[in-house]
């Protein structure tokens, strides 16, 4: 007999080719994977129950001393346990008090199994100021970007006239109209949206309609859908919206951005911009925390690390990290060499739950893409 510890990303896959018994692959599957699921502020009444429960089923909870005697009334505490667990617990706190009912409703949405693709998305810049030169074009050389784009691996490109990096200042929707109204016929004379999907970086009602108009069938709005015209824009012709966490605006996104906590603060502003773009008939949501748009180098740090989070809104979720600042603040580089600390970002933002990816360099990102999908799909 020999044994060796094994790493397994798909449960499901890995448990039919060893040959368990149909009916028993789902139930080892939800044994397989573990969750930690930070709750705070937890009622000392629910803490106790719901250890007492945890422990019951052969998960666990995670409690500061004292919570036995009650010396304090709110506490917080960290869930332990499987997928198959959190399922089990979701059901018996349901008759609970002291909020549990609540955090019973939820647990599910923090195990449920979301298999999106992984998709590149390319960034064009018509604008003489985006802070890495190399993503700009004018419409002479547009053509030619974007189908070598196409031909490196790109699923989305994401056209941008106006730069939204710290201490840019804004245009008029005249203005960025104007920038792109002749690479959007380009895109649309050549048929390029037949071949990928394009995106319109802006926020800017005017703009948004011409470019959904002619082919476009993503907004990327950093403003995370503050314009209701856009709103308006975005369900009449059927868009995705991508909805971004930005901190104030570009202009001063960055002086001193403050949290009480990033994971939560960013968790509620989502939830509330969701249930806002529900109400006006857009049901197809990706959501970016904005990685760089007003938080420190921590908070963009936490934000990653526990990006598999945000995936309890059952949406996609986008991750735009290339060459930004964040990188020199790591280990000091100049933009032009910024490609490895991006690469590492992104791979690590697929591992924790991110299905698209912006990025500045797309040759480059396939290539990683695809050898980190073949390390984690071989069972």
């Amino acid at each position: 007999m020999q044994t060796y510890k094994i790493s397994i990303s798909d449960t499901k896959k890995f448990y039919e080719n060893l040959g368990c018994d149909k009916g028993g692959i789902e139930i080892l599957s939800k044994k397989s994977k573990l969750h930690t699921l930070y709750i705070k502020d937890l009622h000392v009444g629910a803490a106790n129950i719901l250890k007492q429960d945890a422990l019951s089923i052969g998960a666990d909870l995670a409690v500061p001393s004292g919570v036995i005697v009650a010396r304090d009334k709110y506490v917080d505490a960290v869930l332990i346990g499987t997928t198959k667990h959190f399922e089990v617990l979701s059901r018996k706190e349901l008759a609970q008090p002291f909020g549990l009912k609540e955090l019973a409703k939820s647990l599910k949405d923090y195990v449920k199994e979301q298999n999106y693709k992984t998709k590149i998305m390319g960034v064009l810049n018509a604008n003489e100021d985006s802070f890495f030169k190399n993503s700009r074009f004018d419409n002479s050389s547009a053509s030619i970007k974007i189908e070598k784009m196409i031909e490196d691996g790109a699923n989305i490109i994401d056209i941008g006239a106006v730069s939204s990096r710290p201490g840019s200042l804004a245009v008029t929707e005249d203005i960025e109209l104007e920038r792109v109204k002749d690479i959007v016929q380009t895109i649309y004379k050549n048929k390029y949206y037949e071949k990928v999907d394009f995106s319109i970086d802006s926020f800017a009602p005017k703009v948004i309609d011409y470019v959904l108009n002619h082919g476009f069938k993503i907004v990327n709005d950093i403003t995370g859908l503050e314009n209701d015209e856009v709103c308006k824009l975005v369900a009449k012709y059927n868009a995705q919206a991508i909805i971004m966490h930005m901190q104030n605006n570009q202009t001063n996104m960055q002086d001193n951005p403050i949290y009480e906590n990033v994971i939560l603060d960013i968790d509620t502003y989502l939830k509330n911009q969701i249930q806002k773009a529900k109400s006006f008939g857009i049901n197809d949501i990706v959501l970016d925390v904005g990685i760089g748009f007003g938080k420190t180098l921590e908070h963009n740090l936490l934000l990653l690390k526990n990006l598999e989070h945000f995936k309890h809104f059952g949406y996609e979720l986008l991750i735009g990290a290339s060459r930004k600042s964040m990188i020199n603040m790591i280990t000091p580089t100049e933009v032009v060499d910024r490609l490895s600390g991006t690469l590492a970002i992104h791979l690590e933002s697929i591992r924790y739950g991110a299905s698209i990816i912006r990025c500045h360099d797309v040759k480059e990102h396939y290539q990683a893409i695809k050898v980190f999908e073949a390390i984690n799909n071989i069972n």
